[in-house]
């Protein structure tokens, strides 16, 4: 058995309604290149920049896999589940951290990610594949409730 720790953001960005003046909230979502499922942004701990903190990993991986540079506002309780590779077992935790867009565009992210785009935030608990990433989105959404 092997465990991994990745760190990774759920990226938000408002900008005002034409019609109500009130801001519309657009959740960050990635279709991996690999296994095709929606996900949010992640990468392993310290595997290319050893000694970086979760927060430094999180911003870094939102930014290389998806093109935009976000800011960290809250993290998120981690969640932690159990996947097979190449026949071993392995435990993986995800931290994931509450972020808000601070620039960048979604047509430069890398080869990881097949397709990256903004969705509303009713659209994101049916497109996310996995269930660890709908439970950090439940998590999530009842913060961005309450800002």
């Amino acid at each position: 058995m092997k465990f991994e720790f990745s760190a990774g953001g759920i990226v938000i960005k408002r900008s005002p309604s034409v019609n109500s003046g009130l801001a519309q909230i657009a959740i960050l979502l990635c279709q991996h290149s690999q296994h095709h499922g929606w996900v949010f942004p992640k990468g392993l701990i310290g595997d290319t920049h050893k000694g970086e903190s979760e927060e430094e990993t999180a911003v870094r991986e939102v930014k290389e896999e998806t093109g935009i540079e976000a800011r960290i506002t809250k993290p998120l309780t981690p969640v932690t589940y159990w996947y097979q590779f190449e026949g071993e077992k392995i435990k993986k935790t995800v931290h994931y951290f509450l972020m808000e867009y601070a620039g960048g565009d979604i047509a430069n992210h890398d080869n990881e990610m097949e397709q990256v785009e903004w969705l509303p935030m009713e659209e994101i608990l049916n497109r996310l594949t996995y269930r660890s990433d709908k439970e950090a989105w439940l998590k999530a959404k009842k913060l961005i409730a309450n800002c």
